[in-house]
């Protein structure tokens, strides 16, 4: 008689059914790109009639970012950028973590809510969202009108009021990328047993007080996950000015496909360190928890 599957091998199974799917198209479409990024961030690329001619140059390419023109370009939109983002982050996973609270509750039309606030994860595009920024649908125009914008440059230094402008500026185009970080949410509070909260409610807690002590420890191991989703979310939006100032470089005739190769593996550099850091400050702070 054939013995039956284990019940952990059939889950490893289902687990390995799942994201072999996208090891298999990693494999497919993304390897031969890295390494070949990797070969051309080593090599001064020029297209010739002949094909793409190669001379191996080192780290030359690495080391003009910090010495030509282009390259400082690149460094001040990488800046900029990751000062942007240490705004926006916060404001991404607070905002999610308030529009999960509420659809969460038990209202009429809960269903189709959620919905709309999903729809911009279908249809926003880079294209779309440049297009709603030009005409003034970010955000610049509400905050300016009731004088916000020139409070913060008349106020903050400088060099912190652009970034805060700037996160204003696209404040609305910022709460459409919140669409998956709201789902996740929904989905741990949803995991939380309302026994808890009725067992904190007889021993005098108050909406607070539960928030506090049950919902925000609950969630965050899904705050983790959201901040680091936003991040590659973020890094990844093909109308960042890092990506657009890689993509710039690709076709000029003083960087060319070295030089925007080695930008690139510099700025994705620069996103494995940021994701570490989060992760090591996450772990640091759970660790503190448990003991």
């Amino acid at each position: 008689m054939k013995k039956p599957m284990a019940r952990a091998t059939r889950e490893n199974i289902y687990g390995y059914t799942f994201i072999g799917i996208w090891v298999l198209g990693f494999l497919i479409f993304m390897v031969y790109p890295l390494l070949t990024s990797i070969f051309y961030s080593l090599n001064d690329v020029r297209f010739t009639a002949d094909g793409i001619r190669t001379t191996f140059v080192g780290f030359d390419n690495y080391l003009k970012i910090f010495q030509i023109e282009q390259g400082f370009v690149f460094v001040e939109s990488l800046t900029a950028f990751l000062q942007q983002m240490v705004l926006q982050i916060p404001v991404i996973v607070v905002f999610s973590i308030l529009i999960a609270l509420l659809l969460n509750q038990k209202i009429k039309g809960r269903g189709i809510f959620r919905s709309i606030f999903f729809l911009p994860v279908i249809i926003s595009s880079g294209p779309v969202i440049n297009e709603l920024i030009s005409q003034g649908a970010g955000g610049t125009n509400i905050f300016d009108s009731y004088g916000f914008i020139t409070i913060i440059e008349s106020t903050l230094n400088p060099g912190l009021a652009k970034p805060i402008v700037d996160l204003f500026s696209q404040i609305i185009i910022i709460f459409w990328f919140s669409g998956v970080q709201i789902l996740i949410f929904i989905a741990g509070l949803q995991k939380i047993d309302g026994q808890i909260y009725e067992a904190a409610q007889i021993d005098g807690a108050g909406p607070w007080q539960s928030f506090w002590k049950i919902t925000m420890p609950s969630l965050s191991s899904l705050i983790f996950v959201n901040t680091i989703y936003t991040i590659v979310l973020l890094t990844t939006f093909s109308e960042n000015k890092v990506i657009l100032s890689i993509k710039s470089n690709m076709f000029n005739t003083v960087t060319g496909f070295g030089m925007a190769s080695a930008m690139a593996w510099l700025y994705a550099l620069v996103v494995f360190i940021t994701i570490g850091l989060v992760a090591f400050l996450f772990r640091t702070k759970n660790s503190r928890r448990r003991t």
